[in-house]
């Protein structure tokens, strides 16, 4: 189950991230509390580096765990990420539970099976010409319940019933601002941080294997691309100089950390060159082509699964509702970032200092930046 749970959310972070920018860059977090789902953590949170899984915990094991080999190096700046990421996760899994409740209250829903969702982070761009932009979004049921509109600084209500949080929130000044300097400046610092500490594996290039597949001398032509990375491809067909529509491909992760794409071709009539259709792989400016050829084309084949068809009921509840939760694309905020230049603003806003003196008491109606708290980055 939890290798499953695992290749759920990195597909979800792969549909969030849809750019396929070489110099962006994204660290988004995952969180995931449920009610009713017996065979599953009532709360599991994933930290993710340009897609990548860098640790997980989950209110069974109640540890965040390394993903990834340089996670697992013992350095202190990875230490000092992980325990407190373990620290956090246990003070916001009580919390995340009492969430459920709030709102399984709010919706007068009593049994049955309740997920809440969160998706946060932020991207940035390596030239630095673009400002960094974050992102955040809570889910109930599968259902977009609120988003953060960056431009406005202002909670969009999804849900008739989260009225009543977004006019607290939206008046909250402070926390318009601590969302400001999180989004814009914190996330993006400690993310470059990770980055450069897993710059061998993250910022690595792997090129794919590509076959022609078809499962019956009749059925669709499959061109695979298997074994690339970063997860950042375009897979599609042409007919000559033509790009085929609706036939773009969606990147799904293999179990060695590389990942795979298929893109269907609907059999050419007779009347066609079969010649004239290429399949076409991109990735950071590599071109990978094949030409359609009927003696290449594996008959025959059998498509692996990537996610096993018979998957439980709880992770396939977890996984429509977290596609729900990304469904959103957030508007990229323009105005400018909020400027920090004193060590007593930094300290005010910090968010060691947030989850600390966060109230005590339950319910939406506190801070969503309760969530959202990282370990400070060192000063440069």
């Amino acid at each position: 189950m939890n290798k499953m749970a695992m290749r759920v959310f990195v597909i979800l972070a792969l549909c969030w991230m849809t750019s396929a920018n070489a110099a962006r860059h994204h660290l988004t977090y995952i969180t995931t509390a449920s009610s009713g789902v017996t065979s599953f953590p009532e709360y599991v949170a994933v930290g993710m580096m340009d897609g990548v899984v860098i640790y997980r915990y989950d209110s069974n094991n109640e540890k965040a765990e390394p993903r990834q080999d340089w996670m697992s190096q013992q350095s202190s700046e990875n230490l000092e990420y992980l325990n407190f990421n373990t620290r956090r996760c246990k003070i916001n899994q009580e919390r995340a539970k009492n969430r459920v409740i709030y709102l399984k209250e709010r919706f007068n829903h009593t049994g049955g099976v309740h997920i809440v969702q969160w998706i946060y982070g932020c991207e940035w761009d390596d030239d630095e010409t673009v400002k960094p932009r974050g992102h955040y979004q809570l889910a109930y049921d599968g259902e977009d319940f609120l988003l953060l509109d960056l431009e406005t600084q202002t909670w969009v209500a999804a849900k008739q019933l989260a009225g009543n949080i977004k006019d607290p929130w939206d008046k909250d000044q402070d926390l318009t601002e601590y969302n400001d300097f999180y989004m814009n400046q914190y996330c993006p610092k400690w993310g470059k941080k990770l980055l450069d500490q897993g710059k061998s594996s993250l910022l690595r290039t792997e090129l794919p294997s590509v076959s022609l597949l078809q499962k019956t001398p009749s059925s669709p032509i499959v061109c695979h691309a298997t074994g690339f990375y970063p997860p950042r491809a375009k897979l599609f067909w042409t007919k000559g100089e033509e790009i085929i529509k609706d036939n773009y491909a969606e990147v799904l992760p293999n179990h060695d950390g590389t990942y795979q794409m298929r893109a269907r071709l609907k059999l050419p009539d007779l009347s066609e060159t079969w010649e004239s259709f290429t399949c076409v792989f991109q990735l950071d400016g590599t071109n990978l082509t094949t030409k359609l050829d009927k003696k290449a084309i594996l008959i025959k084949w059998k498509p692996d699964q990537t996610i096993p068809i018979a998957v439980s009921v709880a992770a396939l509840v977890l996984l429509v509702a977290a596609a729900a939760v990304i469904g959103v694309v957030m508007r990229r905020r323009a105005g400018k970032s909020a400027e920090t230049d004193s060590n007593s603003s930094e300290e005010a806003l910090n968010p060691l200092n947030r989850l600390t003196k966060a109230p005590a008491h339950v319910g939406l109606d506190m801070s969503p930046s309760d969530l959202l708290v990282e370990p400070q980055p060192e000063a440069t």
